[in-house]
């Protein structure tokens, strides 16, 4: 049985790399308007101007100047991406200060990053020792992605989130350390066109969960032994939480009455 070949589209030169950078702005930034804006306003697109520069300048075998380059790329924007990292079509940096990408890390196509991220090293070895990130994937503020671990394609990462280990394909990781929480929602009707999930304030948060279970465990516990809140021996439920202020935890809507 003969097999059929699947020839791979060729891949885009280098201005269309830049062209879609700039298009990609569109779908995911409601606040940008013109391409000139754009071209002239977004600090994370001209550090990704730069970036392409200096890595196709680093894989003929140039070090020094696609270095150099990189460092101005800082200076300019206060983004600091090595020229040795391999970042795929249609790359976004919102906002982008603080955004820093090591020599090893790999980004897929369609990868969105906000201000604050790390994607870091854990090994002063050389080799291998920065991220992988699939296509889609979504990384929130201030979160940082440490060593040479896999986020798998359409994963997102919660803000000041620290991952230290694989990520799922179209899974959501949140906390320190980073810990899955939720699988992919299904997509939402006229979404990013790429598939994007923006809608971060649509996270879990495992450590309020994990919060809400004790209180309801301890509130079960007290039923169960006849006691109530604070006051050892206390009886009623007016005796709860009269003497310290976890009646802001337990009833955050009620009005709280503390002794002198």
């Amino acid at each position: 049985m003969t097999e059929a070949v699947l020839e791979q589209a060729p891949a885009p030169g280098f201005w269309a790399r830049l062209r879609q950078d700039v298009d990609c702005v569109f779908d995911r930034d409601p606040a940008a308007r013109a391409r000139f804006e754009v071209l002239t306003t977004y600090p994370g697109l001209h550090a990704i101007f730069l970036y392409r520069i200096a890595h196709a300048l680093w894989v003929r075998g140039w070090r020094w100047g696609p270095r150099f380059i990189s460092y101005l790329a800082r200076v300019w924007t206060s983004i600091d991406i090595h020229p040795g990292a391999t970042i795929g079509l249609r790359f976004f940096i919102d906002h982008g200060s603080g955004v820093v990408i090591g020599e090893t890390a790999e980004l897929g196509d369609d990868v969105t990053l906000y201000h604050g991220v790390t994607l870091g090293g854990t090994s002063w070895r050389k080799g291998k020792r920065h991220p992988i990130l699939g296509d889609g994937v979504v990384v929130g503020a201030g979160a940082k992605v440490l060593g040479p671990v896999t986020l798998g394609a359409h994963s997102r990462v919660g803000a000041n989130s620290v991952v230290i280990g694989n990520v799922p394909e179209g899974h959501t990781v949140v906390g320190i350390p980073g810990k899955v929480v939720q699988t992919r929602r299904a997509p939402v009707q006229g979404a990013n066109p790429q598939g994007i999930d923006l809608d971060h304030h649509l996270i879990p948060d495992p450590v309020a969960g994990a919060i809400a279970c004790l209180l309801e465990r301890i509130h079960l516990l007290e039923q169960r032994v006849g006691t109530h809140g604070c006051i050892p021996g206390g009886t009623e439920p007016a005796d709860e939480c009269r003497r310290c202020d976890a009646r802001l935890v337990c009833e955050p809507n009620a009005v709280l009455n503390v002794e002198g």
